[in-house]
């Protein structure tokens, strides 16, 4: 049984699916984003911040709005005193979430042992 090559010979890799996805999910911390998200459903800016833990604000502002751009985050903003921001997956967004489960698994089977992989913290 022949597997399709994801990136055809004679064709730029940015110019595939491979490389779309690559464009949505690469960054340092999107896919850390994208796990608290599908772990969590809603979260406030901050809580995101305080999982990820040595994202600045700077930086996770713009993972979000360019995950917002996407169409994988969504963004709602509720109109009080003080401003109140929550952040979800998209249905599209949670349709990535089995791609980041495949990395798992594999970084699981292939990667540190599981006993070691318990202490170290999530964010990459």
């Amino acid at each position: 049984m022949q597997v399709e090559n994801c990136v055809p010979s004679g064709i730029q890799p940015k110019d595939t699916g491979f490389g779309y996805t690559l464009s949505v999910i690469g960054g340092k911390y999107k896919m850390t984003i994208l796990y608290w998200l599908s772990e969590n459903k809603v979260m406030r800016f901050n809580e995101l911040q305080r999982k990820i833990g040595t994202i600045s604000f700077k930086t996770l502002s713009m993972m979000l709005k360019e995950l917002e751009t996407d169409g994988i985050v969504s963004r709602e903003e509720f109109p009080q005193i003080p401003p109140k921001v929550e952040y979800s997956l998209t249905e599209l967004g949670q349709t990535i979430i089995p791609v980041l489960d495949i990395m798992c698994q594999w970084g699981e089977k292939n990667g540190i042992p599981a006993a070691q992989a318990a202490t170290i913290p999530l964010s990459i």
